[in-house]
Order: C-alpha cells, then sequence, then structure tokens
C-alpha cells in the first residue's frame, strides 16, 4: 500500500491460551477431568471487544482516515453477523490465510515472547496467572509492540509469495 499511514490505521488483536502449567510434551498436554467434572470452558474476550467498539466508535468515526482490520479467518471471525456488524463500521477488513500465525503480529512475536517468558512456569491460581501477564505486558516498552507491525508489509509479501503456505 502506497498510503504513509497504512501501518497507523491497522487494528489487531487475537486471543491465546494460558495454562496455569504450560505442558512442555503433547502427553503431558493430555485432558484430565475427574468423574463428575464438566467439559473445559473456553473464556472468550467478544464481551470486551464489543464494549471497546461501544466507547472506541465515536472516536472512529470522527477520523478522516480509515480504520483497516486485520484479524485471521478463523470462524468465529468470518461468520455473517460478525462481518454484517464490521460492514457497519465500514472498517476495510485485511484478508488473511486461514490460522496462519505468519500475519497477525500478535501471533509471530507477543504471544511467541510471551510463551519464552511462560516457560515451564506454573501458577497455583487463574489470579496468578493474570497477574503475571498484566505485569509482563507493563513491563514492555511501546517500541516493543511497534516493532513487529512495521514488518508487516515484508511478511504480507512474503505470503503472497509463498501462496499463503506457512514460512514461519
Amino acid at each position: 500500500d502506497s498510503d504513509p499511514n497504512f501501518l497507523d490505521k491497522i487494528i489487531t488483536g487475537d486471543e491465546s491460551w494460558c495454562f496455569q502449567y504450560d505442558p512442555s510434551t503433547k502427553r503431558q498436554s493430555m485432558e484430565w477431568r475427574g468423574r463428575g467434572e464438566g467439559r473445559p470452558t473456553k473464556i472468550t474476550s467478544i464481551d470486551a471487544f464489543e464494549s471497546s467498539l461501544k466507547i472506541k466508535r465515536p472516536l472512529y468515526a470522527q477520523r478522516h482516515d480509515k480504520v483497516i482490520l486485520l484479524h485471521d479467518n478463523a470462524r468465529p471471525h468470518v461468520a455473517k453477523p460478525v462481518k454484517t456488524y464490521l460492514e457497519t463500521l465500514k472498517w476495510e477488513v485485511l484478508p488473511h490465510p486461514l490460522y496462519s500465525p505468519d500475519i497477525a503480529p500478535s501471533d509471530f512475536h507477543l504471544f511467541r515472547s510471551m510463551a519464552h517468558g511462560l516457560a515451564d512456569r506454573r501458577f497455583h491460581s487463574y489470579e496468578e496467572a493474570q497477574k503475571w501477564i498484566d505485569s509482563w505486558i507493563a513491563s514492555k516498552d511501546m517500541s516493543f509492540f511497534r516493532r513487529r507491525i512495521h514488518v508487516l508489509p515484508e511478511r504480507w509479501s512474503k505470503v503472497v509469495e509463498s501462496d499463503g503456505k506457512y514460512f514461519h
């Protein structure tokens, strides 16, 4: 894109799992449940995302430049209600290979870096894990978060050149 402000317009986000203990082998990561225990639940951030959008939407509407959304093509992101909602926002949605870790900065930079800090760490509670994650994020300066967004055009070219195959 020839727009010098292209990268400034991008909004991106993703989610990742953080376990109280990060198993180092596939066998260790198998699910164990006792009798009578319910199925595991997944916590999503859609409610937080929706409330954040409601607060920030007037600000985005006042912008003269448009917002560009970068998210993967996982089923929840391409569901008809989501696509319809994004159309009402008049945001451009960048194309993204299905479940590719090569384009989203959260995947190829943030979560990878965080995973190194989490390696072999054990938490005794959800709150302890949350505190560690909050502290880890707060310990990073703005340049840490900006660093990889600037390589996005180069990574995008690699994805196009590889015909969408992983190069990571």
